[in-house]
């Protein structure tokens, strides 16, 4: 399976709770009914502080992630007519004011504990200058993920290696031009849990790591709505 990601800036004609209305009640049907499409969720920010981590981040204005499941790449380039990307974007400039799109392999580190509510906290990673990609995703895949397993409370993680960016879809003028090299989920039990995982001595372990490959780790809280 590859996932499409649309990270979104909501449109500056609408407030949080309008842009969260409109995407869930208005798009979300309208993008459910694109073909070969296997799943789908959006994840609302809800928070973008920095929680349990000092390290730099992007500037990076974003309201919401969108997640869309096929079973590769090929099936999702089919599935994007011009009469799906029209339709699409006929809506889209009704709540959204910039959107970069990224099509990402995911792998499972962690499967989701799905006995018990949990937050979410999704990061945009952003590998360090002297690094190139295939050191990124090495370290990350083969190392990085390993220190994470060692960290108390956490209750899933996702790794998101990024196959293409900038697709060619829909107009993102005004968006800045983000450099994005991975994409992370996570999920902790509360806030509490997750600032104490990167406290402990394993987190602290994690986090020294994560220096030595990655430039930026940019984190949002977010609230998932399962659409598909």
């Amino acid at each position: 399976m590859i996932v499409r990601m649309g990270i979104l800036r909501k449109s500056e004609k609408l407030n949080s709770e309008e842009f969260r209305k409109h995407w869930l009640e208005v798009h979300g049907p309208i993008a459910a009914k694109i073909p070969e499409l296997q799943r789908y969720q959006q994840n609302h920010v809800i928070d973008s502080e920095q929680l349990g981590i000092n390290f730099p981040r992007s500037s990076l204005s974003v309201h919401g992630f969108s997640q869309l499941w096929f079973d590769d790449l090929s099936s999702m380039k089919r599935s994007f007519t011009a009469d799906t990307v029209n339709t699409l974007a006929k809506d889209e400039q009704n709540f959204i004011g910039g959107m970069q799109l990224i099509s990402l392999k995911p792998n499972e580190v962690i499967p989701v504990a799905n006995d018990k509510p949990l937050i979410k906290r999704m990061s945009l990673l952003k590998r360090r200058s002297d690094i190139d990609i295939e050191t990124f995703e090495r370290e990350w895949a083969e190392v990085h993920s390993q220190l994470v397993k060692a960290m108390p409370g956490v209750a899933g993680y996702k790794q998101n290696y990024v196959l293409e960016r900038d697709i060619e879809r829909v107009r993102s003028v005004n968006y800045e031009d983000e450099s994005i090299d991975g994409v992370v989920e996570l999920w902790f039990q509360d806030t509490k849990s997750l600032e104490s995982a990167f406290a402990s001595e394993a987190g602290q372990k994690t986090m020294a790591h994560a220096r030595t490959f990655i430039g930026e780790i940019t984190t949002f809280i977010v609230q998932t709505h399962q659409i598909v």
